[in-house]
């Protein structure tokens, strides 16, 4: 059992906000895949549009997230992916059609799932996603996550007033440097991606740099890719001023692939 699972839950309490949140709707399914240091609050406004619009709707807690960030710190990429992995298998079982959609580091557990799993997922959606990044101080990262457990983090990087993703804000280095040790993998099987994509990002995102979405609509190999750019948001989009072009753009997507009620 990965850590951030039942073993802490007994003694470790989550914000309700936080908790993993599920819906069950029509025989179209989607995954939802929150950030890193974030939690499924940053997804759940957006989980319940898609709900309302008759989808069966996933949205799991990754492993460390929505209690503390020394939790975050003993948990790896490989936690993570798992969690969204088995959930994905889970959704298959119940729904005819599934599209995985997510958020920051969200939007790269997508991507990988997209590049491991295509014969499951019908497309994906990735807001703000991150691949690589340009801040030189992650040079140090595999020296000094021995050093220093942690470092300032950038938490609730959103425009629109009086919002909360229930992140921290501190970045537990053990755990970021894991992450950092996916990016190239996911980076090289872009070109794998072949079924359609819809990508969004925010105009100004103090978290993830531009260079990521612009990255990934370059590399990947899909014929079918949407580019929507978020004008009045910063890096948390799902909670901010454009969070309903997210829930439109996302449902467009949906409506246009997935087969009507009727359908066989």
């Amino acid at each position: 059992m990965p850590p951030g699972d039942a073993w802490h839950d007994a003694w470790m309490p989550i914000p309700l906000s936080a908790e993993a949140w599920s819906a069950d709707g029509g025989p179209t399914g989607v995954l939802l895949c929150h950030g890193f240091t974030g939690s499924p609050a940053s997804m759940r406004p957006w989980g319940e549009q898609l709900a309302a619009a008759g989808l069966t709707v996933d949205l799991p807690r990754l492993p460390g997230h929505g209690t503390t960030w020394q939790e975050l710190n003993l948990t790896r990429w490989e936690d993570w992916y798992s969690t969204v992995e088995r959930a994905l298998l889970q959704l298959t079982q119940r729904c005819s059609t599934v599209f995985v959609m997510g958020l920051s580091m969200g939007g790269t557990l997508t991507l990988r799932l997209a590049e491991q799993h295509p014969d499951l997922i019908r497309g994906i959606v990735v807001v703000n996603p991150i691949v690589h990044s340009e801040n030189k101080a992650l040079v140090a990262l595999p020296l000094l996550r021995h050093v220093v457990p942690s470092m300032p983090g950038v938490v609730n990087d959103i425009k629109k007033a009086g919002q909360d993703e229930v992140g921290y804000d501190r970045l537990p280095l053990q755990a970021l440097y894991s992450l950092t040790q996916a990016w190239p993998d996911v980076r090289r099987d872009l070109a794998t991606i072949t079924m359609p994509v819809l990508v969004m990002h925010s105009s100004v995102d103090h978290v993830v740099e531009p260079s990521n979405a612009a990255y990934v609509l370059a590399h990947l190999g899909s014929d079918d890719v949407t580019d929507v750019e978020l004008p009045d948001s910063f890096h948390v989009a799902t909670l901010d001023h454009d969070a309903p072009t997210i829930v439109e753009q996302s449902l467009q997507l949906v409506a246009r692939l997935a087969p009507s009620d009727g359908d066989d």
